[in-house]
């Protein structure tokens, strides 16, 4: 069993995407592959969204509603091997640490209010 955080990221209001994209691959990422063995982070992934017109009629398809869903500009998946993992962090003084600089980092580039996350347990099918 694997553990996964979802973290759905709006980007700030006061940044290009260009700029958002940059700053979350060139800054961010170095940053929580430094701080992983810290936070027991097994693995680091980032989804950049992307918009073609040729995806419309099959993202369409599944929009029930009037209205489109929120679109997020990415993902941040974030895996651990147990829960155990997880629920220790706090217990260490350099867990605090490392998720500290990393929720600094964060506010330079996320708006917050518009992005969820979501922590799961892994099946995997195929």
């Amino acid at each position: 069993l694997m553990i996964k955080l979802s973290f759905c990221i709006t980007k700030k209001d006061d940044l290009t995407i260009d700029e958002f994209y940059n700053y979350w691959l060139n800054n961010h990422a170095p940053l929580v592959k430094k701080l992983s063995n810290d936070l027991k982070i097994v693995k680091y992934i980032q989804l950049h969204s992307r918009k073609f017109d040729f995806l419309e009629e099959s993202k369409n398809s599944r929009i029930m509603n009037s209205y489109p869903p929120k679109e997020y500009n990415g993902i941040a998946e974030i895996y651990w091997d147990s829960w155990e993992d997880l629920e220790d962090l706090p217990k260490t003084k350099k867990a605090r640490k490392a998720g500290k600089i990393l929720l600094e980092d964060e506010a330079k580039f996320i708006k917050f209010s518009e992005s969820p996350m979501i922590f799961s347990e892994i099946y995997q099918i195929i």
